[in-house]
């Protein structure tokens, strides 16, 4: 019999192996009767300095009575094993005449290529962006010269943002996916130890590769990935009722592609796609998105508050999730809260922007985690009525602020201002130092922010403070953080996850406005997959 046991807690001075003693006592049985164990899930309570606890969740093979077994432990900590979920594949009669195409290949597009790829359904996926090496290329260029490619940065290429924003892996949802995701992971290449942390993370430095081994899979197995393949226009054809029809993929250059499935992984950033999309009367809608800045500290300082200074040295780089309650005060522009998102332990602030002349800040962290500095996004949520309820509108507003940025700036320098200094608005003086790898402007980030976000900064930082000592006094913030989520939502059908009125447009992933971050993003465009295959049978 196979049995999940959750919250089995060991003092960090305790070796792993008295988890089977442990696992016995919780269910009430003897040592020998516990046949095997693993470990499913891994996670630090550190909420007692003096007593910190590594707790686990484990799978255990073992003798008993289930029904007796069943009732031991506190309420929920017992339970049987569920069967792992695998994506559905329940091929269509219906043929297809040409093969689906995928535009994007950020985390929806490689992994909805992933499954059709593995199941006959040969797609074709187009990247704007380049491959590894050329984006390693571009990136070396822009930190050490300021040669920015609007077509090859931290956002197009292979893997997209995901690949070098920090490549976490926690995600908020519950989906049934989750697990299938993280396997495919490891499956090319990631650390086993994703599998059982309760918060995952590969890291900027692995993350690319393991897309890359992902890429030579998906065209071992029938597919084609395309570089430097730039969508500029969908063809579609009428039908004989009030719906049309996907009938190609324009490419830049004007080279054409015929297809009847399109999923559209484009992600967060690819404005002017969306600007084609809505003149081609794609159904879109404005929706909420956050904004706010980054904020840095030395992750000494986080390690000794999260930990105390006893136990700062043997457990991994320490990271926080902090709220400002209603530090935003009540508006219908935007929400109550002021939270902390996105953050990068031992991490780096970096350039997120996709055009030249605008700055936009996101973290990033190593596998190692071992940079002297940690960062996260402080924002708040900004709701449509802040702009207007267009749909694009909202891409607009955060066009706004990072034009506002590079102009301040004078140069692709990050705006700074010690946190101190921003709640008096003082210009720092010195050199405000920080990880961004472009360097910093020294300027008041209230002239660059909107109303919303210097209220909710002003009143939350003191009661973040509160949180963490310290936190206000030596924290650096580098603005403005723009990129958090998507501005847009691609308005699909619940059941056939194709746009309205658009047969065969599927739109998927974190740039649709349906996911927010690598795993939710996958198990997205998985679903929307697993319902073209449900369609269709492969092109003959």
């Amino acid at each position: 019999m196979a049995l999940l046991v959750r919250n089995i807690s060991l003092g960090l001075s305790e070796p792993e192996e008295m988890l089977r003693q442990r696992i016995a006592r919780t269910l009430g049985i003897d040592e020998q009767s516990v046949r095997s164990y693993g470990i499913v899930r891994r996670s630090i309570d550190a909420r007692k300095h003096d007593d910190i606890q590594r707790i686990y969740h484990v799978q255990v093979a073992v003798d008993g009575d289930e029904k007796r077994l069943l009732r031991h432990g506190r309420a929920g900590q017992i339970s049987l094993i569920s069967d792992e979920v695998a994506p559905t594949i329940e091929p269509g009669q219906q043929r297809l005449r040409n093969r689906p195409v995928i535009i994007g290949l950020g985390p929806a597009g490689l992994f909805a290529a992933l499954l059709l790829a593995e199941n006959g359904y040969a797609p074709i996926v187009l990247e704007r962006g380049q491959d590894v090496p050329q984006r390693h290329k571009a990136l070396h260029l822009y930190y050490t010269q300021g040669q920015f490619d609007p077509e090859n940065n931290l956002l197009f290429g292979i893997g997209g943002a995901g690949a070098y924003s920090d490549g976490k892996l926690y995600s908020r949802t519950h989906d049934s996916l989750n697990s299938w995701v993280l396997q495919q992971f490891v499956r090319f290449g990631a650390d086993g130890d994703i599998l059982i942390n309760a918060k995952p993370h590969i890291g900027s430095d692995k993350f690319p590769g393991i897309c890359r081994r992902m890429v030579g899979h998906i065209i071992a197995s029938g597919g084609e990935v395309r570089y430097g393949a730039k969508v500029t226009d969908l063809e579609m054809a009428e039908t004989d009722g009030p719906d049309r029809q996907i009938k190609a993929v324009i490419l830049e250059g004007d080279q054409r592609i015929e297809t009847e499935t399109v999923l559209l992984a484009i992600g967060h950033s690819a404005r002017d796609t969306y600007r084609m999309l809505r003149q081609r009367g794609v159904a879109m809608a404005a929706k909420p998105f956050q904004m706010g800045v980054r904020i840095e500290h030395p992750q000494e300082l986080i390690n000794r508050n999260q930990y105390g200074a006893g136990a700062a040295e043997i457990l991994p780089t320490a990271d926080y999730f902090l709220v400002a309650k209603r530090a935003a005060g009540v508006s219908d522009r935007c929400g109550e809260d002021l939270f902390s998102f996105c953050m990068c332990p031992g991490g780096t602030v970096l350039p997120s922007n996709e055009s030249p002349g605008e700055i936009c800040t996101n973290g990033a962290s190593t596998s190692r985690r071992n940079s002297r500095w940690a960062n996260s996004g402080l924002v708040v949520t900004i709701m449509p009525q802040a702009f207007d309820h267009d749909p694009l509108s909202g891409v607009e507003y955060q066009r706004r602020w990072e034009r506002r940025a590079y102009e301040l700036s004078g140069s692709y320098r990050v705006p700074g201002q010690r946190a101190v200094d921003f709640m008096t608005g003082r210009i720092s003086d010195g050199v405000v130092e920080t990880s961004f790898p472009l360097g910093t402007s020294a300027v008041d980030l209230r002239q660059m922010l909107p109303g919303e976000i210097i209220k909710a900064l002003t009143q939350g930082l003191p009661m973040l403070d509160r949180m963490i000592r310290g936190y206000l006094e030596q924290g650096v913030l580098t603005a403005p953080e723009t990129r958090a989520s998507s501005p847009v939502r691609i308005m699909r059908d619940t059941e056939s996850r194709q746009s309205p009125a658009i047969i065969g447009l599927y739109p998927v992933g974190e740039g649709a406005g349906y996911a927010g971050g690598i795993i939710s993003s996958a198990t997205d465009a998985l679903k929307s997959a697993q319902e073209l295959i449900r369609r269709f049978a492969p092109a003959g």
